[in-house]
C-alpha cells in the first residue's frame, strides 16, 4: 500500500507522523523529551489504540541513551518513572498501559549489570511488541476478509487503519487483505466528529490504496442502511471488556444500534491486546472526556456560541448484545461472550 508508517524508530529517537495534519500535510515529528510524547499521545498526534500502545513503548525510552553513566538500579527507576508518567497520557484505550507494563516488568525482571545493556534489552521489547503489532493486523485481515465478497458495501467509523496502528489496522485490515486479492469492494466511511478522522484519514487512506470510498457525514448512516446501500459495519476498539462490552469512538453505539434494527452484521476489530480481561463490563471502562473548543470550533472557525455548554466524551460503550461478532488475530468470535480468560 502507498501509506506512510504512523511512527518510526530511528537513531534511538521516536518520529510520528503528526495526524492532526493530515490530510494537507505528511510531516513527522521527532520527540525530543517524554514531556513531547506524553503531549504528542494527549493531543492526537498519534492516536488510535495499538499506535499509541507502540509510540509509547518506544515513547518511554526517549533521551535514556543519554544516561548510560547511571547504574543499572538508578536506570531503571529512571525509565520506569517514564514509563508510568506516559500511562497518564489517556484513559480508555487499554493498549496504553498494556505496553507499557510489559515494559515495565521486563525493567523489573532484568539481571541487567549496566544502563546501557538494560536499555538494550528494552529497545529490544518495543521493537517485538511492534513486529506483535504488524502481525496480528495482518491475520486481523486475513480472518475479516473472509466475511467480504464481491461487491460488499462496508461502512466504517472513524479511524482504524494504518494510522490508528503500525500495521494495516484492525478494522480497515479486512478491507485492504480483500482488495490486495481482487475482491470488488467499496467502503463508506463516516466523517467522525468533532474531530474528522474519518474524513481526514479514513478517506484518505483508502482513496491512497485504491479502494473505492464515498464520503458520509455521521448522521447518514440510518438513511444508507434503510436504502440498502450497506452490507457489513467494521470498527476497531479502544478498549473490550471481559464480557465483550465495547468502547470505541464515540457514535460508534449509535451504527451498532441502527445496524441491529436494519439486520446488518456489526463487528469490531480488536487485537487481543485491546481485550481488558480486568474490567468486567463496559460500566467499568474509564470515558476520555475532551476539550469543548474541539466542538465549538474547528481550527480557526467558531462553530458555536461563545459561552454554550459542551459534552464531549471521545468514547462511547456498545453493549455485547449489539455486537454481531469480534475480528481478532486467533481468529472471529461470536456471542456468547467471555473474554475474562481470553481470546
Amino acid at each position: 500500500m502507498n501509506i506512510p508508517e504512523s511512527l518510526y524508530w530511528r537513531n534511538n529517537e521516536l518520529y510520528l507522523l503528526d495526524q492532526r495534519l493530515l490530510p494537507a500535510q505528511e510531516e513527522y515529528i521527532r520527540q525530543s523529551g517524554i514531556e513531547d510524547v506524553w503531549c504528542s499521545i494527549n493531543t492526537l498526534a498519534v492516536r488510535g489504540a495499538p499506535a499509541i500502545g507502540i509510540a509509547a513503548a518506544y515513547g518511554s525510552l526517549t533521551g535514556l541513551h543519554k544516561n548510560f553513566s547511571l547504574s543499572a538500579e538508578d536506570f531503571g527507576n529512571k525509565y520506569i518513572s517514564q514509563a508510568e508518567y506516559l500511562i497518564t497520557s489517556r484513559p480508555t484505550a487499554v493498549n496504553l498501559s498494556y505496553t507499557l507494563n510489559i515494559m515495565i516488568n521486563v525493567c523489573r525482571k532484568s539481571v541487567a549489570d549496566s544502563a546501557e545493556k538494560l536499555y538494550t534489552e528494552l529497545e529490544a521489547q518495543a521493537s517485538a511488541l511492534h513486529n506483535e503489532d504488524i502481525e496480528m493486523n495482518r491475520m486481523i485481515g486475513v480472518y475479516g476478509a473472509e466475511l467480504i465478497s464481491n461487491g460488499c458495501r462496508i461502512l466504517t467509523h472513524c479511524n482504524a487503519g494504518a494510522m490508528a496502528s503500525t500495521g494495516i489496522g484492525t478494522a480497515l485490515a479486512p478491507v485492504y487483505t480483500a482488495h490486495k486479492k481482487g475482491i470488488k469492494l467499496s467502503v463508506y466511511a463516516d466523517e467522525t466528529r468533532p474531530l474528522l478522522q474519518g474524513a481526514r484519514i479514513t478517506v484518505w487512506e483508502l482513496m491512497k490504496a485504491g479502494v473505492e470510498t464515498t464520503l458520509v457525514c455521521d448522521n447518514m448512516a440510518a438513511d444508507l442502511m434503510s436504502r440498502g446501500m450497506v452490507d457489513l459495519v467494521i470498527v476497531g476498539c479502544d478498549r473490550v471488556a471481559a464480557n465483550g462490552d465495547t468502547a470505541n469512538k464515540i457514535g460508534t453505539h449509535t451504527l451498532a444500534v441502527t445496524a441491529r434494527h436494519f439486520g446488518i452484521p456489526f463487528y469490531i476489530a480488536a487485537p487481543s491486546s485491546s481485550i481488558d480481561q480486568k474490567t468486567v463490563n463496559g460500566a467499568g471502562i474509564i470515558i476520555e472526556q475532551r476539550a469543548q473548543e474541539e466542538v465549538t470550533a474547528f481550527g480557526v472557525c467558531i462553530t458555536a456560541p461563545d459561552g454554550v455548554k459542551v459534552y464531549n466524551p471521545s468514547f462511547d460503550v456498545t453493549p455485547n448484545s449489539l455486537i454481531t461478532g469480534f475480528i481478532t488475530e486467533k481468529g472471529r468470535i461470536t456471542p456468547p461472550y467471555d473474554f475474562s480468560g481470553g481470546v
